[in-house]
């Protein structure tokens, strides 16, 4: 990391020394990387610091090397500037953030300092979760959803998510499965015109959820993909990279409750005015188009990937007849 950068983090934090602690994890097809660093002489004793770095060459793990995806990378970043700067402020304790300490674009590279969940109380990252995590995940995001309901994306995503038909021309020729692409249109569009728009995290998989120790507490990482949309978008997300088939099956009454049950509390609070019941009517409708979108995606992107299973293939069926 180049000094101005280091300068940068010192002076936000007013710390007087920094040392890297560990790499938490490489980006995306060699985009940079998210270190720990550890301060001294301030109030904060470490941070996390997003350090993109554009590559001239790009190894997609799935060969989708084009330059769509590469120019949806370097967006994803903008964007996540802009979140923290413009719209981070609006989430309280009901969809805890990470605190921003400092951003940063210069030349081809882009530095984001953020709070240290992990120092904050939330230091779990799990792969296996019970209804308590959950919980928390659907109430998080139904308070996110419920804070920027009818916000307009500006300097976001336009369409939030990474998976929505205008970023996928490549996957949706690629989808073999020819009665799913034919309608593909009509999801996005369903979606996308839908009457009640909010803010979507658009990546709302278990991985960016940052849990406490007794899983009873939860914040959310990573808004690359933040932007306007239909709130059932990220919680089918969120539910399909955490459940199993016949858990999704078994358990769909029971999650949409607690999720809408969130939502309801969420907008007396933060959108006292809007109509709930129309909202959760027509987000209800739209769950299984939203599930449908993310199958379409995924079948036309990894065909033969672990989400794709019966549970998603009979709604898809369903809203193939239904649309």
């Amino acid at each position: 990391m180049n000094q101005h950068f280091k300068d940068i983090i010192l002076e936000s934090t007013a710390s007087s020394s920094l040392k890297e602690v560990e790499v938490i994890q490489s980006l995306w097809s060699g985009y940079g990387s998210i270190i720990r660093y550890s301060l001294k002489g301030g109030s904060y004793k470490s941070v996390v610091v997003k350090h993109v770095q554009y590559p001239d060459t790009t190894k997609h793990p799935r060969g989708w090397n084009t330059n769509l995806s590469h120019e949806r990378k370097l967006k994803s970043y903008n964007v996540e500037t802009a979140w923290y700067k413009e719209f981070s402020q609006l989430c309280d304790t009901s969809c805890r953030i990470p605190k921003c300490f400092a951003l940063e674009t210069h030349k081809d590279e882009v530095l984001i300092v953020l709070e240290d969940l992990d120092s904050s109380g939330f230091p779990e990252r799990l792969h296996q979760v019970g209804w308590d995590e959950i919980t928390c995940c659907l109430e998080w995001l139904a308070n996110f959803h419920a804070s920027f309901m009818g916000k307009k994306p500006s300097n976001l995503w336009e369409i939030g998510t990474y998976w929505h038909l205008s970023t996928r021309p490549d996957e949706l020729i690629a989808l073999e499965d020819k009665p799913l692409k034919k309608i593909a249109q009509k999801l996005d569009d369903a979606l996308n015109n839908a009457k009640y728009l909010t803010l979507v995290h658009g990546d709302a998989k278990l991985a960016n959820f940052c849990f406490s120790t007794d899983g009873k507490k939860v914040a959310a990482v990573d808004f690359q993909y933040v932007g306007g949309g239909c709130g059932m978008k990220d919680v089918v997300y969120f539910i399909g990279s955490c459940l199993n088939e016949e858990e999704c099956e078994h358990y769909e009454d029971k999650l949409l409750t607690i999720y809408f049950d969130a939502l309801k509390e969420g907008l007396k609070k933060h959108n006292p005015t809007v109509d709930f019941l129309e909202i959760e009517k027509e987000w209800r409708a739209l769950f299984p188009i939203a599930w449908t979108d993310f199958h379409r995606f995924l079948k036309g992107w990894s065909p033969g990937h672990w989400k794709i299973n019966s549970y998603s293939e009979k709604m898809a069926q369903s809203v193939i007849k239904s649309v």
